[in-house]
């Protein structure tokens, strides 16, 4: 089945998620890895809540949330994002909550969301830009099987300046057989 194995599931996000959200959301430890650098307030997140629709088509993108099967515990949001079907890809980034880390939660999530963009969607490709510092994440995703195809110079605003970016792209072809 789409979006679950037998110890994780993805799925939509639902109001009881607003307190976890305003959590990660406003962490600023997670700041780094996003293009926004400001807190949210619980109404805004609401309004994402409600708003967010669950239709990629319509939203341009979708958000999952990943929790234990095992304990109904929510440990991280994966997304989709800046959708665009005529192109056929979408970005994809997530968050493990700092607790769950090191598990193989992460990779276990990007390969559910690999099957259902690959599957499901029909979507040719997804990216990933990942800060150049950022080790952890560049090695998750070519554990995944995306490659890095280009580096973006000075692309991020860092704490001494700018940072660049490597873009990582998986290729529906490599996956589907």
């Amino acid at each position: 089945m789409f979006l679950e194995n037998e110890k994780i599931k993805l799925r939509a996000v639902e109001p009881e998620d607003l307190d976890i959200l305003y959590r990660w959301e406003n962490n600023p430890s997670y700041w780094h890895a996003g293009e926004l650098r400001t807190p949210y307030s619980k109404f805004a997140l609401k309004q994402y809540i409600l708003s967010a629709g669950q239709n990629i088509y319509e939203n341009k993108q979708l958000r999952f949330m990943i929790e234990l099967k095992t304990q109904n515990k929510t440990v991280g949001t994966i997304d989709l994002f800046d959708f665009d079907a005529f192109n056929s890809r979408v970005g994809v980034g997530l968050l493990i909550d700092k607790p769950y880390r090191e598990n193989g939660l992460a990779e276990e999530s990007l390969k559910l969301v690999e099957e259902f963009v690959f599957s499901y969607l029909k979507i040719n490709q997804l990216y990933a830009h990942v800060a150049e510092t950022n080790e952890t994440s560049g090695k998750l995703f070519e554990r995944c099987g995306f490659e890095k195809t280009c580096m973006l110079k000075d692309w991020i605003s860092a704490e001494n300046g700018f940072s660049d970016v490597i873009l990582f792209q998986l290729f529906r072809e490599k996956i589907i057989k």
